[in-house]
């Protein structure tokens, strides 16, 4: 991955009109925000653009005309690095191929994988706690070739 020095990318999903504190403070330094879906509210699109690059898709909760000027699928480069965002998880025979990441949500359920060289990513969910799942989004830090993914638990004092 080209560039210098680490580049940091926040990923949120499944917010359904709720952007934590915790989140916006975590998601402080990013140079670049993902938001998997679910949104619930416009205003949350606003508030993380104010701190950094934002691209979002829509979710199966989001609706109205704001919602239809998202995207179901996208794909965005940071770096050298191709992402592949969609709300609702698809199976890799159905993930556009030359992607090295690809970022989900709908499940509510943090997750990475590595299927066949493809870093499948599901940040959680940041918006109301259901159920016993945790409250989290994920940070990827591309550096060196490499690509860390870290959990941030939004209930935890920060």
């Amino acid at each position: 991955m080209s560039g210098t020095g680490p580049f940091l990318i926040g990923v949120i999903s499944d917010t359904h009109g709720l952007l934590r504190a915790r989140a916006l403070q975590a998601l402080q330094g990013c140079d670049l925000i993902l938001h998997a879906g679910d949104v619930g509210d416009p205003g949350i699109l606003d508030e993380l653009r104010a701190l950094a690059p934002l691209s979002a898709v829509r979710g199966n909760c989001d609706s109205g005309p704001w919602a239809g000027r998202l995207p179901v699928s996208t794909v965005v480069t940071a770096r050298d690095l191709s992402i592949y965002m969609t709300h609702i998880p698809q199976p890799p025979s159905r993930v556009p191929p030359g992607n090295q990441v690809v970022v989900f949500g709908h499940t509510h359920t943090p997750d990475q994988e590595h299927r066949d060289g493809v870093l499948y990513l599901n940040p959680g969910s940041a918006g109301p706690r259901r159920g016993n799942l945790p409250v989290c989004l994920a940070r990827l830090r591309l550096e060196g070739g490499s690509i860390q993914v870290e959990f941030v638990d939004l209930q935890a004092p920060a």
